[in-house]
């Protein structure tokens, strides 16, 4: 249980109470899903909770330990649920409208209907806020990949793939969906590559629902320390560059490590993530002369030898 998660419930608590009356500490538990020990800690805590000055009559009062019921004295100012602030129900509208339109979500109408009440509740449209998003995934791809997921179907994909300005047509064996910074991934058992593989729904350009197939036990992905599964494996390789201060931004886009160690100039040593050799092409040709490549020797020759060709392209 985190911190947040108890003062969601301290915060509920109060007027639960107050609109339960005579509860028993039992019931409250069941209801909150914790234990009598838990619940009674927290009642312990909100009276002693309260407004500036706490004195007597400005904390939290509740009557819970003489018959194993809960009696609410004095609410102080929590006697009614916390009404949301327009910057709190705004978050929330764009997160419900975000999971409105990704893949795998179970049900699809309840999500729309919470964020139309939210938006009515909150009264967005007169203080002149409108919420639109659209995360990319066309909604034949969604429905595609919420079909081969539900079924244990394969499905056959054109994806555009990030680094090599290509569209290949691939047939996956769907095996779970994840997002990572607001952008969905499906990982799948590519019949092409024959291994697991990532691909970002938003470069997905066609989606077939194919046969049914029997999913079959695979190594679990990476986990955090909750057990919860976490995004794609970090890249094992990695590039040594040198950047110019115009090109310091790709250490926070791209997750590189700078070397702390002084230099004489006004240029950074950084350890990139190398997802693939043509990414890093591209990328160092497209930093203009900002960046240059110390290793790998092989990735300095292919950055090399793409400049060389760009230059002959031009007369």
């Amino acid at each position: 249980m985190t911190a947040a998660d108890r003062l969601a419930r301290l915060l509920a608590l109060v007027p639960w109470l107050m609109a339960h009356d005579g509860v028993s500490i039992t019931d409250c538990a069941e209801h909150f899903g914790v234990s009598e020990q838990q619940l009674e800690v927290d009642l312990w805590l909100l009276v002693v909770c309260g407004l500036p000055g706490y004195g007597p009559d400005q904390l939290v009062d509740i009557d819970f330990w003489e018959d194993g019921r809960i009696h609410v004295l004095d609410p102080q100012t929590l006697a009614r649920p916390l009404r949301l602030t327009s910057e709190e129900a705004t978050t929330l509208l764009i997160a419900l409208r975000m999971l409105a339109q990704l893949p795998g979500v179970q049900d699809r109408a309840a999500v729309l209907s919470a964020a139309a009440k939210l938006e009515e509740a909150a009264n967005l449209a007169a203080a002149g806020r409108y919420v639109a998003i659209d995360v990319g995934v066309a909604p034949e791809v969604r429905e595609a990949v919420d079909a081969a997921l539900r079924d244990h179907r394969q499905i056959t994909i054109e994806y555009a793939a990030a680094t090599r300005d290509e569209v290949t047509t691939r047939t996956v064996e769907p095996r779970r969906l994840f997002t990572v910074d607001g952008v969905s991934y499906l990982e799948a058992h590519c019949l092409s590559a024959g291994a697991l593989r990532t691909f970002r729904l938003d470069r997905v350009v066609q989606a077939v629902v194919g046969e049914a197939f029997e999913p079959a036990p695979t190594e679990p992905g990476p986990k955090s320390d909750s057990g919860e599964p976490q995004g794609p494996r970090p890249p094992a390789r990695t590039a040594t560059l040198l950047l110019e201060p115009s090109a310091r931004w790709i250490i926070d886009v791209h997750q590189a490590a700078e070397d702390p160690a002084p230099r004489p100039d006004e240029r950074t040593q950084v350890t990139l993530p190398l997802h693939s050799d043509d990414w890093a092409v591209r990328l160092v040709l497209s930093l203009r002369g900002a960046a240059t490549v110390i290793e790998p020797p092989e990735l300095r020759a292919a950055v090399q030898e793409a400049s060389t060709r760009a230059w002959a392209a031009y007369p």
